[in-house]
C-alpha cells in the first residue's frame, strides 16, 4: 500500500488541497496572529524612552508649584497680620511676646480680636515654613533640598522675593 496525502475537496469550487498542504496554511495563519519577542522588546524599549521624555518634561512643573505656593501663602499671611494689626494694634506685643511664635500664630487662627484671619497654617515642608515673630513680623526660613525644621533659621519675609527661586 502506497502512502497518499489525503485529498480534501473545499466548498466553492476551488481547486483541492492535501492535508499536509493545510498544515501549513495553518501554521503559517498561526504566527500571523502574534508578535515575535523581539518586537515586543521594542514595543516596550519605545514606551520606556516615551515615559522618561515625559517625566523629565513634568519634573520642573512642581519645582514652578511649590514656588507659586510660597509666594501666595507669604501673602496670605501678610495680609491677615496687617487685618489684625489694623483692628487691634499692639495685640501682638501685649499677647504674644510671653509665650512666643506659636502664640503669634494661634492670635491669627484663633476666634479672638474678631478672628479667625486665616483657616489654616500654610506650610509647605521641605520647601518652606512661615512663622511669626512675637512682635507680629512674618518670618519664613527656606531650604530648598533639605528639610525645614523648627531649629531652621527665620528670615523676615520681605514679599515674593523671599521665596527661592528655584526650588526641588
Amino acid at each position: 500500500m502506497s502512502k497518499r496525502a489525503e485529498v480534501v475537496r473545499p466548498a466553492g469550487g476551488e481547486p483541492p488541497v492535501s492535508a499536509s498542504d493545510q498544515s501549513v496554511k495553518f501554521a503559517l495563519n498561526a504566527r500571523d496572529g502574534g508578535f515575535t519577542l523581539m518586537e515586543i522588546i521594542v514595543i516596550v524599549a519605545i514606551l520606556g524612552i516615551l515615559a522618561a521624555v515625559v517625566i523629565y518634561a513634568v519634573g520642573g512643573i512642581t519645582g514652578k508649584s511649590a514656588i507659586a505656593s510660597c509666594q501666595q501663602d507669604g501673602a496670605t499671611v501678610s495680609s491677615a497680620i496687617s487685618d489684625l494689626n489694623s483692628e487691634h494694634p499692639g495685640v501682638f506685643v501685649t499677647t504674644a511676646s510671653a509665650t512666643g511664635a506659636a502664640a503669634a500664630e494661634n492670635l491669627l487662627l484663633s476666634t479672638n480680636y474678631g478672628g479667625p484671619y486665616i483657616s489654616s497654617w500654610p506650610s509647605n515642608l521641605p520647601h518652606y515654613a512661615f512663622s511669626v515673630s512675637p512682635t507680629g513680623e512674618l518670618t519664613i526660613a527656606t531650604l530648598p533640598s533639605d528639610q525645614v525644621t523648627p531649629s531652621s533659621t527665620f528670615v523676615p519675609y520681605a514679599g515674593p522675593s523671599s521665596c527661592p527661586s528655584t526650588m526641588s
